[in-house]
């Protein structure tokens, strides 16, 4: 029975010993503490080691002595004696930490989760490269939910033209920025999506009074604007509370208004389209948007994120009322070009009723120059349509041949294969993170 224990303990060492390996791999920050640890314990057995000493050699010939000499194992040489005790310390040093950190860690982690695979993980996406994503909606917190896994060091600047929905009413009643782009990207940054997200992004149903259709996580922004007299600290202490990884920032904190003018037949001169929410009803082509008033001045951090990304994503999104809308911001487009980040544009991956019918990638981006002029990225990340998928419904947006562009095309399938028309988020970031890395090999190894 006790040889089987023996045999069933060694084969548990056995197993855990390349885990145990792990806590001395570069980059996890443990090799540091573990050399004071045994440093420490080192100093505390000479102290010991001096205090046995002085009463082997002082003491009376008493019968506990002779126990005292087989104990220290006097009977061996000392070189064989100190690699013995040198053995024995650091494999109790060794279990005491990995039982301690269990003892610690165990109520934070999940199911299945090894302490060092978690602490590998955090310390690499500490690590991890400064990316700026630029837009709004659906699109930009797709994006970020993909992109969180490989960096902490993630920035969502948004747009605040949003004049719609639970938004709309939250700015017209209560005159703050609307907080609906927002509140999705605090959602997709959060480090746990269960409950309190779901919480978050929960919007009550219509018919109830005074709350129809008003998202919590609206009102929870506004209240805490209320609070704290600052609708950007509102964001900040809301991401606090979604224990966010990353920042999310408005791009101006000033009221603006989106305006479009729209081609219409039989009517040279156009119409114009007053408010984010009516461009995409009007079904005609978008000729030109522009805010109102003109020039807002661009929020200081977002520039601040901007200057300092190692990489700037542009999209995706609704081209002429997420993305654009930022653009439109002149100092952010200032702080773009300015910028030494890689600067890509996500190119959408089906036409969006009412925007951008009937456009090709080539028409996005020309629409993008038209407004704030060439040079604004270097890279355009594009979706590959399936070829076998016969959805009419679907109108892929298509790559023309862009040889003479001043901007590298790519390529790859992104789209989600439970919904083709959005973005798969774990594709789209790994394929950012793919090209940055064509450039950068040894950043990101």
């Amino acid at each position: 029975m006790a040889f089987g224990k023996i045999v069933e303990t060694l084969q548990r060492l056995r197993r855990e010993l390349p885990q145990l390996y792990r806590w001395l791999s570069p980059g996890i920050g443990v090799k540091r503490w573990l050399l004071l640890t045994l440093l420490g314990t080192t100093l505390i057995g000479v102290g010991l080691g001096i205090v046995i000493l002085h009463i082997y050699r002082t003491a009376p010939e008493t019968w506990w002595l002779p126990l005292l000499s087989a104990a220290s194992l006097r009977f061996l040489s000392r070189p064989i004696r100190a690699i013995i005790f040198i053995l024995l310390g650091l494999g109790m040093v060794l279990g005491g930490i990995f039982g301690i950190n269990r003892a610690l860690m165990g109520p934070f982690l999940r199911p299945g989760k090894k302490v060092v695979d978690e602490i590998t993980i955090h310390r690499r996406r500490e690590r991890g490269i400064k990316i700026v994503a630029i837009g709004g909606g659906h699109g930009l917190a797709t994006l970020l939910r993909g992109l969180k896994e490989y960096t902490y060091n993630l920035t969502a600047v948004v747009t605040v033209a949003d004049s719609g929905g639970s938004s709309g009413k939250l700015r017209k009643e209560m005159g703050i920025l609307p907080p609906g782009d927002l509140r999705n990207c605090l959602a997709a940054l959060s480090n746990d999506e269960a409950l309190l997200t779901h919480l978050f992004q929960y919007r009550f149903p219509d018919g109830q009074s005074g709350l129809n259709g008003h998202s919590l996580g609206n009102l929870l922004i506004t209240a805490l604007a209320e609070i704290t007299g600052s609708f950007e600290e509102a964001v900040a202490e809301s991401g606090r509370v979604l224990a966010v990884r990353g920042q999310v920032l408005p791009s101006t904190l000033q009221q603006v208004d989106l305006v479009a003018d729209v081609h219409l037949p039989l009517m040279p001169a156009g119409v114009r389209i007053e408010g984010e929410s009516e461009i995409p009803r009007s079904s005609w082509r978008v000729r030109r948007v522009y805010l109102q008033p003109n020039s807002p001045p661009a929020y200081p951090e977002a520039i601040k994120a901007i200057l300092n990304a190692d990489m700037i994503v542009i999209g995706p999104g609704s081209l002429y009322t997420s993305i654009l809308p930022n653009l439109l911001v002149p100092e952010i487009t200032e702080a773009i070009r300015s910028s030494k980040a890689l600067k890509v544009y996500v190119c959408n991956i089906a036409a969006q009723p009412g925007e951008t019918d009937h456009y090709s990638c080539e028409d996005h981006v020309r629409a993008i120059e038209e407004h704030v002029g060439k040079g604004l990225f270097e890279v355009v990340l594009a979706n590959l349509p399936p070829k076998d998928h016969l959805d009419e419904k679907i109108e892929w947006v298509r790559v023309e041949d862009s040889r003479k562009s001043n901007y590298r095309t790519v390529k790859e399938k992104l789209y989600d294969e439970a919904q083709f028309t959005r973005h798969d988020s774990e594709l789209l970031a790994k394929s950012l993170i793919s090209i940055y890395q064509q450039g950068h090999p040894r950043i990101m190894s």
